[in-house]
């Protein structure tokens, strides 16, 4: 991380990535496509999510967060920024010639070499069946459903532990405390994802928020009665005296929205605090 020089009033207190680590070069095109903004419309052209809007054009890199290349060696040829994502990416280039886009861990370096296969070594960037994994072991880009993909603990910094095994599931500690079991047939990557220090990134200016397609959020309490639950009044008012509410009218800050009798419940061993 940086500390930039106050030098101007938006640089006072900003704390930004330093990206010398990573390769100064153009994404790999054949791996990247236009990305559309929808500015938080949906298919009749009104606003659904709101306080989207603007921010920088990008391009989409297509990860590959499934086992397309099972006992396929490749080797780290770049380390990149992705703006679409928390986590840095590398891109590999297998030994048939293929070239894909992962999810980099910390500890990757450029020239490395990783595979993909039911059992392999454990090490930073190595992808693997659960079951062959041991206990302790540190993992991230975590398989639900076998042959599905990598679904789960993918933002920077993330980690998932294995806890035990036993003959059919795994049982795992997930970034939010939460402990799931996980079919042991499904992959994983070992090591942490990269980026750690993203938590503690301060952007220092509004304007950096709307290169990122956040527009500006109003307080409820600063609105009329008819736009908001919590407008109107003499003065300034708390919201202390009535439930907090969305603009909809709809429970807010602390109702539970999760649904009743969902599929995975069955494998929450313990929730979340």
């Amino acid at each position: 991380m940086k500390m930039k020089k106050p030098v101007t009033p938006g640089q006072r207190g900003m704390i930004v990535q330093d990206y010398s680590s990573l390769t100064q070069k153009e994404p790999e095109k054949g791996l990247t496509s236009p990305l559309k903004k929808i500015t938080g419309r949906g298919k009749t052209g009104r606003i659904t999510i709101r306080h989207r809007g603007g921010g920088e054009k990008n391009n989409y890199r297509r990860i590959n967060f499934a086992q397309e290349k099972i006992g396929i060696p490749a080797i780290v040829e770049a380390l990149e920024y992705d703006p679409n994502r928390s986590a840095f990416i590398m891109l590999l280039k297998y030994d048939d010639g293929t070239r894909y886009y992962r999810l980099a861990p910390g500890d990757i370096k450029i020239g490395d070499k990783v595979i993909c296969d039911k059992t392999t070594p454990i090490k930073p960037g190595n992808r693997l069946q659960i079951k062959n994994i041991p206990a302790g072991t540190f993992i991230f880009d975590i398989e639900l459903t076998p042959g599905q993909g990598g679904k789960i603990v993918r933002s920077a910094g993330t980690a998932a532990q294995i806890l035990s095994q036993e003959e059919k599931y795994a049982t795992l500690s997930l970034p939010s405390k939460e402990v799931h079991l996980v079919l042991t047939e499904c992959f994983a990557t070992i090591g942490r994802v990269s980026n750690v220090d993203h938590k503690t990134e301060i952007l220092g200016k509004a304007g950096k928020t709307r290169h990122r397609g956040i527009r500006p959020t109003v307080r409820g309490a600063a609105m009329n009665p008819c736009d908001h639950p919590h407008g109107g009044g003499e003065g300034k008012t708390s919201i202390g005296l009535i439930h907090p509410k969305t603009p909809w009218g709809k429970p807010a800050h602390g109702k539970k929205t999760r649904k009743r009798h969902k599929w995975s419940d069955k494998f929450i061993v313990k929730r979340r605090r």
